[in-house]
C-alpha cells in the first residue's frame, strides 16, 4: 500500500474522530469531508460571531495539541458571510496561533461560496473552466473534418455536462439572474455549435433542437428538482405534479 495513502486515510480518520468528538457551542457546527474541515459559526452581531468562532477554535486547537497534530495557519481561512447593507465593520480577527486570513470567498468541494451567497465567483470560475476545455475540443471538431456528432456528445455529457451541474441544488437559485443564466447558455451554445457544425449565428434554442440537447437552465432546474426528491423533500413536486 502506497504510504501517501496510508497517511492520507489517518489523516481522514483523525479528521472525522475531531469533527464528531467535538463539543461546539448550538451556535457553531463542524463538517468534515476527506482533509478538509469547515466549522461554521452564527452571531446576532459580527463580534458575537467572532467570538464563538475564536471559542470554538480555542478547543480545536486543545484537541490538536493534546493529540500531538497541527493545522497548517497559512491554508486556513476565515469568511464573514453577511447579507445586510448597513455600514459596519466587516474585519474579523479569528485565531489559531496567529490571525487568519480573511477572504471574500473560499472554494469548498468545487462550489466558490462568496461573502454574500450570490454565486457570482463560482458562475465565473465554471464559466472559464469549461470554456478552456471547449476550446481545447475545437482544434478537433472544424466544420469538415475532426470529431463527429456522437464522441462530441459523449464528452459532453461525460466531462463538461458534469462541470455545470456540479453542486445546482446549492445555486441554482442564480438562474433568476438573468447575466448569470446567459454564462450557462454560452458555455451550452460553444459546444452546441461544435456538434451541429453550425455558423455562430444560430441561437442557443434551435441548437439544441438541432443536437437533441436540453437547454442548460431546465438542465439545472431537472437536477435540482430530483435531488429535492430523492432525499426526502420533494412531497411538493409529488403533489403538484403527481408523479
Amino acid at each position: 500500500m502506497p504510504t501517501g495513502f496510508m497517511l492520507r486515510t489517518w489523516l481522514l480518520e483523525y479528521i472525522i474522530q475531531l469533527s464528531l468528538t467535538l463539543e461546539l457551542t448550538s451556535r457553531s457546527k463542524a463538517i468534515a469531508f476527506a482533509d478538509d474541515l469547515i466549522i461554521l459559526t452564527r452571531g446576532e452581531t459580527i463580534a458575537e460571531a467572532e467570538n464563538y468562532m475564536n471559542l470554538e477554535l480555542r478547543k480545536i486547537q486543545e484537541w490538536v495539541q493534546n493529540n500531538k497534530m497541527k493545522f497548517n495557519e497559512n491554508k486556513s481561512k476565515v469568511m464573514l458571510m453577511s447579507w445586510r447593507k448597513r455600514k459596519e465593520k466587516k474585519e474579523i480577527n479569528i485565531y489559531i496561533n496567529k490571525t487568519l486570513k480573511q477572504v471574500n470567498s473560499i472554494r469548498y468541494l468545487g462550489i466558490v461560496f462568496d461573502s454574500k451567497l450570490t454565486f457570482r465567483e463560482h458562475i465565473t470560475y465554471m464559466e472559464g473552466k469549461c470554456a478552456k476545455l471547449i476550446f481545447s475540443l475545437a482544434k478537433s471538431a472544424k466544420i469538415i473534418w475532426g470529431l463527429k456528432y456522437k464522441a462530441l456528445k459523449t464528452i459532453y455529457t461525460g466531462a463538461i455536462l458534469p462541470l455545470l451541474l456540479h453542486g445546482a441544488p446549492v445555486w441554482n437559485g442564480v438562474l433568476n439572474s438573468s447575466c448569470y443564466k446567459d454564462k450557462l447558455v454560452r458555455i451550452q451554445r460553444l459546444t452546441n455549435i461544435k456538434k451541429a457544425k453550425a455558423y455562430r449565428t444560430v441561437s442557443n434554442k434551435a441548437l439544441c433542437v438541432i443536437t437533441g440537447l436540453m437547454p442548460i437552465n431546465i438542465k439545472i432546474e431537472e437536477a435540482t428538482k430530483y435531488y429535492t426528491i430523492t432525499k426526502g423533500k420533494g412531497n411538493m413536486y409529488v403533489t403538484n405534479n403527481k408523479l
